[in-house]
């Protein structure tokens, strides 16, 4: 079986978009493998993701989780699933499409060319988001501005979540000081992975709002990132970054 590349995608009530995204994935050169963290969808997720497993046993796998633990945990989860499973190339990516599939090349790419953690940016090359209202738009770009103020970080997309990690950047950050459970989990991740000395680079994608499910975002999540960046910058003077 191929231990180079998995895809970790969280799931919580995807049943309209979970099957098209597996066979998309599976769809793509170079043998990407799955990996579903699901958290007790009640509406059946995991029966369409178990009955896909028969189909490739080899490539699809799924962790079962009690309930909605928060995105953060779902992903250092699947964090430590792969790592202990050996893969050398450990993505992000949503189940709504949101990420387009075919982007998953690139950044694996990226990372084959040196990059320690490729991440897929709305906003490296100008504003690229499909069916956000102005507003949603605005108040990411200006959140992830807003983080590069506090922390003196390069990154134009801060809070993007379609991301290939190399294994060696997984191995060096210790979970357990990774505070965040929601979407600023995305900013702490990328902090830490820049503090410790990593090569970033960013990849041009196209982001495309979902057309089936519902949505997880909320205003809270933005209040999230917006008052924990600054804790989390003031944490950040008291820990050792050295690998």
């Amino acid at each position: 079986m191929e231990r180079n590349k998995i895809v970790i995608i969280p799931t919580y009530n995807e049943k309209e978009n979970i099957e098209a995204i597996i066979r998309k994935v599976f769809s793509l050169e170079g043998d990407f493998n799955l990996l579903i963290v699901e958290d007790n969808s009640p509406d059946g997720t995991a029966t369409i993701v178990k009955r896909l497993m028969q189909e490739f046993p080899e490539r699809l796998f799924i962790m079962e989780r009690s309930g909605k633990l928060g995105l953060g945990t779902a992903y250092i989860d699947g964090f430590k699933w792969s790592l202990a499973n050996g893969y050398e190339y450990i993505f992000e990516m949503d189940a709504d499409f949101s990420h387009n599939p075919e982007d998953l090349i690139k950044l694996y790419h990226s990372c084959k060319d040196g990059a320690d953690l490729a991440i897929g940016s709305r906003y490296i090359s100008g504003i690229n988001v499909v069916n956000w209202p102005m507003g949603r738009v605005l108040m990411s770009y200006y959140a992830s501005a807003y983080v590069r103020l506090v922390t003196g970080m390069k990154i134009q997309d801060t809070t993007a979540g379609f991301k290939c990690y190399t294994r060696k950047v997984l191995e060096t950050i210790d979970f357990d000081k990774i505070k965040f459970k929601g979407y600023a989990f995305q900013i702490e991740m990328k902090f830490t992975t820049w503090k410790f000395g990593f090569k970033i680079v960013e990849v041009p994608i196209i982001f495309t709002d979902r057309k089936e499910g519902k949505s997880k975002m909320s205003g809270g999540i933005f209040n999230e990132a917006i008052w924990g960046v600054m804790r989390m910058k003031w944490r950040s003077f008291f820990r050792s970054y050295k690998r």
